[in-house]
């Protein structure tokens, strides 16, 4: 499926004055839509009317839109690379780990899932302040890389159910080697938050909510980008 890269910013450009909405200090609203679909539970930002329950969010009102141009600029760099262009993740490392900072982003309907928890790796925060400083692409470093992977096969690990990733860039190219995957983590969850202020760190890995990693691991198909930045 292509999409239509300047049709795209253009519409967001024309919304995003009105719409865009400051990263932090939103609240949740259940809204399931029929079949238990991903578009489960929408972020309210308390400066605007609560969200139509069954709705996805837009992405002007996502709190993402910075992220998008780049986004969608790595989607066209990597296009050989990345067959599949309906949905993308976005995973904003600029944010906290207490924060829901991992999107999927809906490219042809224009909307964005709840945003979910994720964890960094501990050798982007050895201090365990709850924020990815350094990034790495050595082995060995547990630590989290920046930039665009396209999701692979699906496989079944330590972790359960898992989905491996390819870097595509310098600074990830070795996330194959080094066993970046998608997995779940049970130190990833609202609770271990509430507990101890941000959630547990990985060794590299997108670790998500045992909850989540079916939707994820489904609405992140092979052949998907994944884009990690600050």
């Amino acid at each position: 499926m292509i999409i239509n890269r300047r049709h795209f910013l253009g519409a967001l450009a024309g919304t995003a004055a009105s719409l865009a909405l400051p990263r932090e200090g939103s609240q949740a609203q259940e809204a399931e839509l029929p079949g238990g679909t991903f578009w489960g539970t929408l972020p309210v930002p308390d400066e605007i009317a609560p969200v139509v329950q069954g709705e996805p969010v837009t992405i002007a009102r996502s709190g993402i839109l910075p992220l998008i141009p780049r986004a969608l600029a790595a989607l066209d760099q990597h296009g050989a690379a990345i067959s599949v262009r309906d949905r993308i993740g976005i995973v904003d490392f600029s944010q906290p780990s207490r924060q829901a900072r991992f999107h999927i982003v809906d490219l042809v309907g224009g909307t964005v899932s709840t945003p979910l928890l994720v964890a960094h790796g501990r050798g982007s925060d050895p201090a365990n302040r709850g924020i990815a400083e350094h990034f790495s692409n050595l082995m060995d470093s547990e630590a989290s890389s920046r930039g665009s992977y396209v999701t692979g096969e699906l496989y079944y690990g330590k972790h359960g159910r898992s989905r491996r990733l390819v870097g595509l860039d310098p600074d990830n190219d070795r996330a194959l080697q080094r066993g970046i995957v998608i997995h779940a983590a049970s130190y990833v969850s609202p609770a271990v938050v509430a507990a101890q202020g941000r959630v547990g760190r990985s060794q590299g890995c997108f670790a998500v909510n045992p909850r989540e990693i079916n939707q994820v691991l489904e609405s992140l198909g092979a052949g998907r980008l994944l884009f990690a930045a600050t």
